[in-house]
């Protein structure tokens, strides 16, 4: 896969993990069938069958309870045995920002974690506009493919659309291929 398709996959990801669509965000999605298709057929033709109220309705509904409500796409969430958000540099993600360079201003954020699914596909993006694959791989390795996979998995039954159905299994896949293609051009990773 290309660097501009990964970039924009990760921004993709970055954007609809942060919060739910606003009526752009939606006309853009619902315009872009290619990218549809490619999340899933039942995608697809669930944005043909519905208006445009009707599909803010259900995927708003649907994101705020698979994100907001019942579950929290926040790494330190899902690993902690305890359900604590860690912050500052005592969040393991935090470290891994400031030693790449990655300057954070959680307070021009909606989000106010290191570590929010969201955050964390705008990092990997900003890593692939500086080149640095090992870090990419390193990053994946160590941090989203660790909770997100499993995050995913397991909300995945939840999920009340086939948008967000067929989401988690696009974001895993993408993911795993992301990475293998990422070690196959570096070799072995250092976790």
């Amino acid at each position: 896969m290309d660097e501009k398709t990964r970039l924009y996959i990760y921004a993709f990801l970055s954007r609809i993990f942060t919060e739910e669509l606003d009526d752009r965000a939606l006309e853009d999605l619902k315009n872009n069938e290619a990218l549809l298709e490619t999340i899933g057929e039942e995608t697809a033709e669930w944005f043909k069958s519905l208006d445009s109220e009707a599909l803010k309705e259900a995927l708003n509904v649907d994101y705020n309870s698979l994100f907001v409500i019942n579950n929290h796409p926040i790494e330190s969430a899902v690993m902690d045995s305890k359900n604590e958000i860690l912050v500052g540099l005592q969040n393991p993600v935090m470290q891994f920002y400031f030693s790449h360079g990655y300057e954070l201003n959680l307070e021009s954020s909606k989000l106010y974690v290191p570590d929010h699914a969201g955050i964390e596909f705008g990092f990997m993006q900003s890593m692939i506009s500086t080149g640095d694959k090992k870090s990419q791989a390193e990053f994946l390795h160590k941090h989203l493919l660790q909770w997100i996979v499993p995050f995913l998995l397991g909300v995945r039954p939840m999920a009340e659309t086939p948008f967000y159905r067929e989401l988690c299994d696009f974001t895993i896949e993408f993911l795993l291929n992301d990475y293998s293609q990422l070690v196959e051009e570096t070799g072995e990773v250092n976790a």
